[in-house]
């Protein structure tokens, strides 16, 4: 059979541990027996970022804001823990993701993989739930420290016009511990843009939820500048599709979406984001079924999935041993990226190559055959088979 042919190459960021193994797996069963896979390759391996200075990441970044469109495997973010398991590293390297993220000022749109045969943990869930999450600043860019004496801490903000604002944060009596985050009004607007335009692609209706009652300036911001786009740029698209879009606070958008029936886009804070996709993931089932695509304000996308790099698994895999990981997140990350590779260019082919890989891995599990973490979420009765990752893929290849 002829490849399919691509015109231009998508970006290709590697990573570490298990689901580096997967990535090869999933591009040499799956991808290149049909396509004509053409990619501009980034290490983003632990080992290949100490020895770059993490330099690959920002090339990686900035590669995809060229090409529009990559496709990300899970990295590590060292930790303390990890330096001692890696003591070549020379530094505690920032995490990957949130390097990228800054430079395409992007939003993370996660979403699970729903599956007949495995129910939602909330019983009234019939859709899935997306979660926008806002993928610049916050703690994640924060400075913090210790000290060990009573004093105070003053906030203070010199502007280059001379001018300086002042605030006292807290005088304490002892140690303390202290933190300084930001988030900026351009960031903020594109986050929320995002989420509209979104939301009217999906129509579907958008939450946007925050604690403005406490965090009455810095989360006030955020819902400020959402209505203010909503009014002046969104209002009239939602209501001619009759979609809706509201503003709650944190607490109560909980409670709403565990009453839902789901089907809606959920946008949240940075912190607010990476916790409620993990939540929403488990109680679809598996954080191993949630997809996640970047969405940057000029259309540049970056998809992956949503987990870490399955340690636990890498090790065993080390020792020889057979192991069942589950590829789904990453398989769709790639099947993302070629179908909007495939839009951009006007690759029909392309389109329906992505389409066909994902109805083929969901037909796959259908069928009952799935890797061990799916088992104990089948519905009873249901005839499931759990099998090791590369006869899982092997399974995919066979239908595909």
């Amino acid at each position: 059979m002829e490849k399919i042919k691509m015109t231009t190459p998508l970006v290709e960021m590697d990573g570490d541990e298990m689901t580096r193994i997967l990535w090869g797996l999933i591009k040499d069963k799956l991808i290149l027996p049909f396509v004509d896979l053409k990619t501009e390759y980034y290490d983003l391996g632990l080992l290949n970022r100490n020895a770059t200075r993490d330099q690959v990441t920002v090339d990686a970044a900035r590669a995809a804001k060229r090409l529009g469109v990559a496709v990300k495997c899970a990295t590590i973010t060292p930790n303390r823990q990890r330096m001692e398991e890696y003591p070549e590293l020379t530094e505690m390297w920032k995490s990957p993701n949130g390097t990228i993220r800054a430079i395409l000022d992007g939003t993370a749109f996660r979403c699970p993989i729903v599956l007949p045969c495995v129910k939602p943990v909330v019983k009234n869930w019939e859709k899935p739930i997306t979660i926008a999450r806002h993928a610049y600043g916050d703690m994640y860019k924060a400075v913090d420290m210790t000290t060990e004496e009573p004093g105070t801490a003053v906030l203070t903000f010199k502007g280059e016009s001379g001018a300086e604002k002042a605030l006292n944060v807290q005088t304490v009596d002892g140690p303390a511990v202290w933190q300084g985050q930001h988030n900026k009004e351009a960031s903020i607007r594109a986050f929320a843009r995002s989420c509209f335009q979104y939301a009217l692609a999906q129509k579907q209706d958008l939450w946007f939820s925050a604690k403005d009652t406490i965090a009455k300036v810095y989360d006030g911001e955020f819902k400020r500048i959402f209505e203010e786009e909503y009014e002046s740029s969104y209002k009239a698209e939602f209501e001619t599709l009759g979609l809706a879009y509201f503003y709650t606070l944190i607490d109560d958008a909980v409670a709403r979406c565990v009453r839902s029936k789901g089907g809606f886009i959920w946008a949240l804070k940075n912190y607010d984001g990476d916790v409620m996709s993990d939540m929403v993931a488990a109680a679809f089932g598996s954080l191993a079924m949630m997809t996640s695509v970047l969405v940057s304000p000029d259309g540049t996308m970056e998809f992956e999935a949503s987990h870490g790099t399955v340690t636990r698994h890498y090790y065993r895999y080390l020792q020889g041993e057979k192991t069942s990981t589950n590829p789904m997140a990453t398989l769709f990350a790639w099947s993302g990226a070629l179908k909007r590779r495939g839009e951009l260019d006007n690759l029909p082919d392309l389109i329906r190559f992505g389409q066909r890989l994902e109805d083929a891995a969901l037909g796959t599990l259908k069928d009952g055959v799935m890797t061990k973490d799916l088992l104990p979420l089948t519905e009873p009765g249901f005839p499931a088979r759990g099998v090791g990752s590369e006869e899982f893929l092997d399974a995919i290849a066979a239908r595909l």
